[in-house]
């Protein structure tokens, strides 16, 4: 039998390999930025087109690679960062795998160009799919830039399972995110489509956070400052008021390096324990430093999983340091329970002069000398004394006609009325036809039997046609704010809002001023109440960020579907009984009552034959 094992071909393997370490155009540029970091750059760029499947290119200042590097750099398993084994655990680098570029190169078009410091001229190297078309001397300045063009251009499958490049571009600017707020020691600037989106100036830690989320930033945020033999934390959180429904800005980074922690992340939570609302979570930045020897970063590719030696003891004090923060910068209530509120100063006696208390005396005063009988009593009552039973009996005797004229003239506060309640038709109430069960689901009865509504979906579809029709046919109602409401957003999410802007108008959002940083609105639809407009747009944001579109996909269909979830009666949510009959019947009256915008089934129906054979 012939031999069926062989060697797959360079490109095949490297095309295998590309599948774990490119995911999307958002690899890349975490790959290249770390390389450029690696290389101590001081300054970085970052351009993009078209969500990075066009061009991404990372051009950086650090110390550059010679000739052979250059070219060498691109074979797999082929790195600088490490010698031996033993070097896994003494890393301070981003990258040790040396399967980067190599996997970059075997799905796109690289463009490589390259100088020392010490050389005149630089190289330059050209690659399209593993396959080396050009290596030439060019005149270059010093630092590294890398282009990588046409991304998964010969895999068309997995450039077809892209999302769109709102999403793509997301997933992009989270990567910028992480290297950037790591390293407020390096410069960054990133370009999309020709446009500049952040330029970040080297700068503390603090005002790094302020530069990427903006200047509303820096009032919510809390520092957080610890040092044990075991761990070093330093970095911020963000007050409990400002804590978000989504999970945005939670950063953790060991030695300097992104990671993802659900164990790290419930320590925070629970320092964060009563402060938050029901479905928020807060904000975080921090870093912590570990001995490189306790930890394991070769995990996954990606290298955002960590395994520590000793998580409990992390656990714990990261919880404490979040929670003696909060209490030292008077974020969390204290009981103190030795204080004596009655000896602490009123506020408006805070700012008086003191004066030295005067004392009186009588002098005449003498304990020794008697009371006069002559001085008057205080009398609590007078006792008098008590007349005969006979007294009380004393005026009856007068004539009957005046007996029956005092007795007529008797009038009681009020009568008992007695009437029946079936004399008047008009207060006989209707019979009630719904009931609500456990504040989730409508009751209703109809001729074959019951139906059942989950109330939350049945409102979601009707506010999604109706949100759906006034975007289309533009005749929405806005409610005018007595005072115009100015919300504050991150740079990403403020492009996100302007690109949703008119279909956010044919709803009923007036919006008076968009700038870089707020949004100000001085009119919302007439269903909106004034205090739900921020949770609305965030929720609207992240829907955005994270759709998966299709053949079907558009941003007036998300939005709709977005609002309607937003504003959608939630469960638990008691309703009177008008309120649950007008509920039935909008359903009722929309095309596709049976499912809710996402597809989920909005009502059942239960027979009288299948209630039956319940009791058999």
């Amino acid at each position: 039998m012939a031999d069926i094992i062989q060697l797959l071909p360079d490109h095949v393997a490297n095309q295998i390999a590309a599948g774990e370490v490119v995911q999307r155009p958002a690899s890349v540029v975490k790959e290249l930025l770390e390389n450029a970091i690696d290389a101590g750059a001081n300054t970085i760029k970052l351009i993009i087109k078209d969500a990075g499947k066009t061009l991404i290119q990372v051009i950086d200042d650090g110390k550059g690679m010679s000739t052979t590097d250059a070219r060498l750099s691109f074979e797999r398993h082929a790195t600088s960062k490490i010698r031996t084994a033993d070097d896994l655990f003494q890393l301070h680098t981003k990258g040790f795998r040396g399967e980067a570029l190599a996997s970059i190169a075997a799905i796109a078009h690289v463009e490589l160009k390259t100088k020392q410091e010490q050389d005149d001229v630089g190289s330059t190297i050209v690659i399209e799919g593993s396959n080396v078309t050009s290596q030439e001397v060019v005149v270059t300045p010093k630092g590294t830039s890398i282009s990588v063009k046409n991304l998964f251009f010969n895999i068309p499958a997995r450039r077809n399972f892209l999302k769109s490049n709102t999403v793509e571009l997301r997933h992009i600017i989270d990567e910028f995110h992480r290297v950037a707020l790591a390293h407020p020691n390096i410069s960054f600037a990133f370009y999309n489509n020709g446009s500049e989106t952040f330029n970040l100036p080297i700068s503390n830690y603090r005002q790094r956070i302020v530069n990427i989320f903006g200047n509303k930033t820096n009032e919510k945020l809390v520092p957080v400052e610890e040092d044990t033999e075991v761990l070093k934390i330093s970095g911020f959180v963000g007050k409990p008021e400002y804590a978000k429904k989504t999970r945005g800005e939670q950063y953790f980074f060991v030695n300097d390096r992104f990671i993802k922690s659900a164990y790290l992340n419930h320590a925070i939570a629970s320092a964060f324990d009563g402060l938050l609302k029901n479905g928020t979570h807060p904000s975080y930045f921090l870093n912590l430093t570990v001995d490189p020897q306790t930890i394991d970063i070769n995990i996954h590719p990606t290298k955002t999983e960590i395994k520590f030696d000793d998580e409990h003891t992390l656990y714990a004090l990261l919880r404490s340091a979040v929670k003696h923060s909060l209490g030292q910068f008077n974020i969390a209530p204290v009981l103190d329970f030795e204080r004596d509120s009655n000896l602490d100063t009123p506020y408006n006696y805070n700012k008086t002069d003191t004066n030295t208390p005067t004392i009186e005396v009588d002098r005449s005063f003498n304990p020794f000398q008697e009371e006069t009988q002559s001085k008057a009593r205080a009398v609590a009552y007078k006792k008098e004394p008590v007349a005969s039973w006979e007294n009380l009996y004393v005026g009856l005797e007068s004539k009957g006609t005046k007996t029956q004229q005092d007795f007529s003239e008797v009038h009681f506060e009020s009568e008992e009325s007695t009437g029946s309640i079936f004399n008047d038709d008009k207060q006989v109430d209707k019979i009630q036809t719904t009931y609500q069960l456990h504040n989730k689901y409508i009751v209703s009865t109809i001729k074959s039997g019951m139906l059942v509504i989950d109330q939350h979906r049945a409102h979601q579809r009707v506010l999604y046609e109706d949100f759906l029709k006034n975007m289309t046919v533009k005749e929405a109602v806005s409610q005018q704010l007595l005072f115009p409401l100015q919300l504050h957003f991150s740079v990403q999410d403020i492009a996100i809002i302007n690109q949703l802007k008119e279909d956010l108008e044919h709803t009923g959002f007036i919006f008076s001023n968009v700038n870089k940083e707020s949004v100000e609105i001085i009119g919302v639809p007439v269903s909106v109440p004034e205090s739900e407009v921020s949770i609305i747009l965030e929720q609207l944001i992240s829907d955005v960020e994270n759709e998966v579109p299709d053949t079907h996909f558009s941003a007036t269909d998300l939005l709709a579907k977005s609002m309607a979830k937003s504003l959608a009666i939630k469960t638990g949510q008691s309703l009177q009984k008008d309120e649950q009959e007008h509920l039935v019947n909008r359903l009722f009256a929309c095309k596709e009552p049976s499912v809710s915008p996402t597809n989920r089934t909005t009502f059942i129906t239960m027979s009288v034959d299948e209630l039956d054979k319940k009791f058999i």
